[in-house]
């Protein structure tokens, strides 16, 4: 056995003596004595008898080490041309005096404060401040709609929101201050009061419950960090729900920082005065685990990015910041490089930086097309990782560990499960199938620290969402299969598996067939609604920058293909090309929604959307009107 065969074997055989363990390399207030509180299944409780404080933890603990100079966080905007670092002591320094402006206006333990910012530093520093003084926040991406905003709002109860007067989006300038204001007066319930911040692009105007963050912070006392309990809520962060309620995801302290303390030297090969640039939003997971708290738990560099993978102002920023900042590992989604792919499919932005720093390319959000696996590894010849997690888990349930050993690649799949994951596969009837055979992906539980322990103030919810569909199993919304090396392929949510007069088919295998086209640079295809068949497949393709091609030659070109990759069955005969396709701020493909437009329905656009005009422009093609 490999090193990860043995690893994965002794956190499945003993989950209490392997997080225990792991445990120990984290400060602790109150060691824990035990790992896990199995009491009360489905709601299971890491480290129940430990007090910390995640903060401390992230931030304190590193400058009382000695290591106070090392830069902690880099926060690079090319939409602002500016950059700042802060070492581990100016972040603890910052963070302690937000908190002491949070505790000033009455936030205490237990506390929720919604933080509404875009993506520059004090994201982060809100974050901690928060965590510092055993407050729990909600950060909501900065620039969503007032409606959405106001949801979360009425969910999370916060007595204060932390905002700024803009975002920058590209080339646009969002105003913050009336969409929060606006969400506020649609919700019932009212914070006592905002912290603003003002930006140089747009001053905000400020009402009898706003304060000035500068203002505050000047006047502010530092907080020193409170000890809480292990398994009291760090953070909700909300997912998007099918009821059109979102599902507010709760974390807890203990459990997090173990579970992201032993991710970071292990899964993305990253440990202290090394520099991970996650390219993400801190309104995501991904934002929320390796860009703020994984990073400075493992006493590593951060880069926090405020712009697009292109446009701001060409296709090769990433490049850039990998090259100006000495990054090691590179985390972004899919979709981010079929963007870059698409503005520059030779790579020629690539080849103008210098690379050497960089070991590892890491993608997650979407399903990984061996098409976009395949460009990236030619063009950086380097790892090139998919791996694959959930709002709901925390942290990487799938991937290729490089930081115990790298395993062989398969293209299309992940690789296999992490240690503390128990990956299987059932059919309808909750019996598991055999390898390579397609069924519902879950894990049995009890998950590892770091996943969900319940949904905010909803825990009837977390059962029907989760647990009851198998019992002693978490149920992940995912479809796909195990092949007879364990490794794991996720063929999309299995409300995108169609069924083709009585064949069930999944959307992910045509789209893989249409990726691969040499023309073609992101794809999506979706099931809708037929009297003779049931469904039938629809393709929607983006083309790749400079490609100019007869509509009805493509459309014939990429129907064969599916016929020959997928099969007759298939029976994928409409293929759209479109300027783009609609997408979350997070770069998930919103294909229900697509789905529902086809079908006739009212669909409404969802709060998570990044940009309204591309389902504004695709509506008619959908409609066929």
């Amino acid at each position: 056995m490999g090193v990860y065969d043995e690893l994965f074997t002794a956190s499945v055989e003993d989950p209490e003596r392997f997080w225990l363990d792991a445990a120990a390399a984290i400060d602790w207030h109150v060691a824990p004595t035990r790992a896990l509180d199995d009491s009360r299944p489905p709601f299971y409780r890491w480290f129940p008898d430990g007090e910390l404080n995640v903060c401390h933890n992230a931030l304190d603990r590193h400058v009382d080490a000695g290591h106070g100079d090392r830069p902690a966080l880099v926060h690079d905007s090319p939409v602002t041309q500016s950059q700042r670092t802060y070492t581990y002591r100016e972040l603890r320094d910052e963070v302690a005096a937000f908190a002491g402006v949070l505790t000033g206006l009455g936030v205490g333990r237990g506390d929720r404060v919604v933080v509404y910012l875009p993506m520059i530093a004090e994201a982060a520093v809100a974050m901690l401040a928060c965590a510092r003084i055993g407050a729990v926040h909600s950060v909501v991406f900065g620039g969503f709609a007032p409606k959405e905003l106001a949801v979360r709002i009425d969910d999370a109860t916060p007595s204060v929101i932390v905002s700024a007067s803009c975002g920058i989006e590209g080339k646009r300038v969002i105003e913050y201050k009336p969409l929060l204001d606006k969400a506020i007066e649609l919700a019932s319930h009212r914070p006592e009061h905002c912290v603003i911040l003002q930006r140089p692009q747009v001053e905000a105007a400020m009402g009898e419950r706003d304060v000035d963050w500068a203002s505050a912070v000047a006047d502010a006392t530092p907080a020193d960090c409170v000890p809480v309990k292990a398994t009291d809520p760090l953070y909700i962060l909300y997912t998007s729900g099918t009821t059109g309620k979102p599902k507010g995801v709760v974390r807890d302290g203990g459990g997090y920082a173990v579970a992201l303390n032993w991710s970071m030297p292990n899964v993305y090969d990253v440990g202290a005065g090394e520099t991970i640039f996650t390219a993400s939003d801190v309104g995501w997971v991904v934002g929320h685990s390796y860009i703020v708290y994984a990073p400075l738990l493992a006493g590593a560099t951060t880069v926090l990015y405020e712009g697009k993978p292109v446009g701001t102002p060409d296709a090769g920023q990433f490049w850039r910041v990998v090259a100006e900042h000495g990054v090691k590992s590179l985390f972004t989604a899919p979709t981010a490089f079929r963007a870059i792919k698409k503005e520059d499919p030779d790579g020629e932005y690539a080849r103008k930086y210098d690379l050497s720093s960089l070991k590892y390319l890491f993608l997650a959000g979407e399903r990984l097309d061996p098409e976009t696996y395949r460009w990236a590894a030619e063009l950086l010849e380097i790892p090139v990782i998919d791996h694959w997690w959930q709002t709901e888990t925390g942290w990487p349930i799938v991937a290729n560990p490089a930081g115990i050993e790298l395993l062989p690649v398969k293209p299309g799949s992940p690789t296999r499960p992490l240690p503390g994951w128990d990956v299987q596969v059932l059919d309808a009837n909750g019996k598991p199938v055999e390898a390579g055979t397609d069924g519902a992906i879950v894990v049995k539980l009890p998950m590892p620290p770091g996943s969900l322990p319940t949904l905010w103030n909803d825990d009837e919810r977390f059962l029907s969402s989760y647990m009851n569909a198998f019992e002693g199993y978490y149920l992940t919304g995912d479809g796909g299969r195990v092949d007879e090396d364990g490794y794991v392929y996720v063929m999309g949510r299995t409300d995108d598996v169609i069924n083709v007069a009585g064949h069930r088919l999944s959307t992910g295998g045509m789209e893989e067939s249409l990726a691969s086209h040499p023309d073609v640079a992101e794809c999506a295809v979706i099931g809708v609604a037929d009297q003779m068949k049931g469904q039938v497949p629809r393709g929607f393709v983006v083309l790749k920058a400079g490609v100019e091609r007869d509509e009805d030659e493509l459309r014939a070109e990429l129907v064969q293909l599916v016929r020959d990759q997928v099969g007759a069955v298939a029976s994928l005969k409409d293929v759209a090309v479109v300027a783009a396709l609609p997408k979350t701020r997070s770069g998930k493909i919103l294909r229900k929604t697509m789905r529902g437009i086809a079908d006739g329905a009212d669909e409404p656009v969802p709060g998570t959307i990044d940009d309204a005009s591309v389902l504004d422009a695709l509506r008619p093609v959908l409609r066929r009107e």
